[in-house]
């Protein structure tokens, strides 16, 4: 059975695995928190309609010069993409034709993109037994001749973190082999700032850091992500970049998302909530938990249960997970789950605790 490469695409879900779907879904896949955007979209959407009929900013202003503050870096040090996905094209582009290190199980727009531009692609496999947890070791045995090594960072699927310190250590060890440290940070919203290498990048000019709108704003549609680096590095970046590829609607909305503090407290919070309750459900009925720190998390079931049958009969329930048939060994034998409501989270736990109980 093949299956869509990635999560919130549940009727496509629904059409590759040749099921109906009932009426009421309730989409665990992807991992856009159930808040919504923040207010103040719905409140002064009527004073946007004017932005409709100019053309956008060719930077993505007002919301480059907003990200460039929010971090205390200069404006030369960002790029504004059409989503962050827009960004790994450019960076496809950058090591055309040369080697770049993967981290498996990876998101999969890493290996589409860089494969349409004939990247060899050498691998880090994590393992369960290690808690899905990267090595500096496996990294220095790797990495020698190649351009760049991908890491997000948290991990998707898992949602592992990895410290600072930590990371320190990695990009001082890719800089000593000439070698670029590409951080996806879609998710370390989910943290805080504190959690970001952002502030490091003056000590390694070899870092680049792309980050996402999506995920901690809830706007999704508007495809809204941007990338942080050396100012040279940036303007190399941009030679990929379509004209206009920042809608001004977008540019606008993200540039006012940046001031919202007490929306994200309110989101890290009822996140982290929801997170720990699951991952303490999932233990009690033995199944096996990744150690998230984000918004989303990953189990297997317990030894003797069929991870097939239990992802169909949930998705006949109307019960969304993310399979992780193209997550790189993980195969199909975990499952990937977003934060949503409480409501709808207790309405997740009794459908595994049904499953479980009659299988």
């Amino acid at each position: 059975m093949e299956l869509p490469n990635h999560g919130a695409n549940p009727l496509r879900l629904y059409n590759q695995a040749g099921i109906s779907p009932p009426k009421q879904l309730i989409d665990f896949s992807e991992n856009v928190h159930p808040f919504g955007p923040p207010a103040f979209l719905k409140e002064q959407w009527s004073e946007m309609y004017a932005l409709i009929g100019s053309y956008p900013d060719p930077d993505g202003e007002p919301f480059r010069t907003s990200v460039a503050q929010f971090h205390q870096v200069d404006v030369d040090q960002v790029a504004t993409g059409n989503g962050a996905a827009e960004v790994f094209t450019w960076l496809a582009k950058r090591y055309r034709n040369q080697q770049v290190v993967l981290v498996e199980p990876a998101f999969s727009e890493y290996r589409q993109t860089l494969e349409a531009e004939n990247v060899e692609i050498q691998t880090i496999q994590l393992q369960p037994r290690n808690d899905w947890m990267l090595t500096l070791e496996s990294i220095q045995t790797t990495i020698s001749g190649c351009k760049a090594l991908y890491i997000c960072n948290p991990h998707n699927p898992t949602g592992v973190f990895i410290h600072i310190k930590k990371l320190r250590q990695i990009a001082k060890t890719c800089l000593e082999h000439d070698c670029e440290l590409v951080l996806d940070e879609a998710f370390i919203d989910f943290i805080g700032e504190e959690a970001s290498f952002i502030p490091f990048l003056h000590e390694f000019p070899n870092v680049i850091i792309v980050r996402s709108m999506t995920k901690m704003y809830a706007i999704p549609g508007l495809r809204l992500g941007y990338v942080v680096s050396q100012r040279r590095t940036i303007v190399q970046l941009k030679k990929g970049a379509a004209h206009w590829n920042v809608n001004a609607l977008s540019a606008a909305i993200g540039a006012s998302c940046l001031n919202q503090s007490g929306y994200r407290e309110k989101v890290i919070k009822a996140a982290t909530t929801e997170r720990e309750k699951m991952q303490q459900f999932l233990a009690m009925h033995q199944c096996k938990i990744t150690h998230s720190a984000v918004n989303f998390l990953s189990f297997k079931l317990p030894e003797s249960k069929n991870a097939t049958a239990f992802f169909i009969d949930l998705l006949k329930k109307g019960v969304v997970l993310r399979h992780t048939e193209s997550f790189q060994g993980m195969n199909g034998q975990w499952f990937r789950i977003g934060m949503k409501s409480p409501d709808n989270m207790e309405k997740l736990r009794e459908a595994i605790s049904e499953w479980l109980e009659a299988n």
